[in-house]
């Protein structure tokens, strides 16, 4: 049994949005299986149909642990003594409950320093992830992304035709907390922070799509889906800044966008780590 408390970010919200978000790995078919069969309640009644649920409800969930969150095996791109770099699918977290994280903690929950990540991508952004299997590391790479240090690169799949190949973008965004999503402005307001997203032009296909090269020199939330159809090129399979038509129309689900390559390029001491300037690792199996 789970038991899950309902955010103000869900006031208003079908239950049906709720469970599928607290837990997306769940089926439709056992959700609404365990509708019919009254293994839900809210509030402490029994329910057997969605319904609209209200900012501190009270939800029970009578679901097999095996159902609600089916396991995954880890895709490790490489690990040493110092740092693992996991391959993560979509459709999980890299922290949370339930996430990529937790899976990682449960595979190493015998050591004495359980792995931390270093740095995060969307939910449903595919790709590499960097974790640190001690406290050393840890702090040494926290330091190195804050430095600008390790780059990282991604891999879009956009809609539409970039009339200039290469560009390096400048703008400013804005994270609105309640609702979950990031505005762009060119110039700078209140509460705006500073991004700059460098992308290049990698193939073209016959259905305007491009497929990009993207670089991020800032880390903001959903930078590079906002950032691209701020300007013109949203992401396929967006469902939050791309354009739904496009998504349904050419079949995808979930953004096409992946962090394929990890750099280190420490430009100053990194002690035990040391090792690893001038490494890269990257995702070598992408299905654009």
């Amino acid at each position: 049994m789970k038991k899950l408390m309902v955010t103000d970010k869900y006031n208003g919200k079908k239950l049906s949005k709720f469970i599928f978000d607290s837990f997306p790995k769940l089926s439709t078919n056992t959700f609404y299986k365990a509708l019919r069969h009254k293994d839900i309640k809210i509030n402490n009644s029994r329910i057997n149909k969605d319904c609209i649920i209200n900012s501190g409800d009270e939800i029970l969930v009578y679901i097999a642990d095996s159902l609600l969150c089916p396991s995954i095996n880890l895709n490790i791109i490489f690990e040493d003594d110092n740092i693992l770099i996991i391959d993560k699918p979509v459709n999980i977290e890299v922290t949370g409950n339930d996430s990529l994280n937790s899976i990682v903690h449960n595979k190493y929950s015998n050591s004495s320093f359980l792995p931390m990540p270093c740095h995060r991508i969307d939910r449903n952004t595919t790709g590499l992830v960097l974790f640190a299997k001690n406290e050393k590391s840890l702090n040494i790479l926290l330091d190195k992304f804050k430095k600008h240090e390790i780059k990282k690169y991604y891999q879009a799949l956009v809609y539409g035709i970039p009339k200039v190949k290469s560009a390096r973008l400048e703008a400013y965004l804005f994270k609105d907390t309640k609702k979950s999503i990031v505005y762009i402005s060119d110039t700078f307001k209140p509460g705006y922070q500073k991004i700059i997203t460098s992308y290049s032009v990698i193939k073209s296909f016959d259905n305007n799509t491009r497929l990009l090269n993207v670089e991020i020199e800032t880390g903001r939330t959903h930078q590079i889906r906002a950032h691209l159809a701020y300007i013109g090129f949203p992401i396929v399979g967006d469902g939050k800044y791309g354009i739904n038509s496009v998504n349904k129309s050419l079949g995808y689900k979930y953004q096409q966008l992946c962090s394929y390559k990890l750099m280190f390029n420490f430009l100053t001491d990194a002690g035990v780590l040391n090792y690893l300037n001038g490494k890269s690792f990257e995702k070598l199996d992408l299905h654009f």
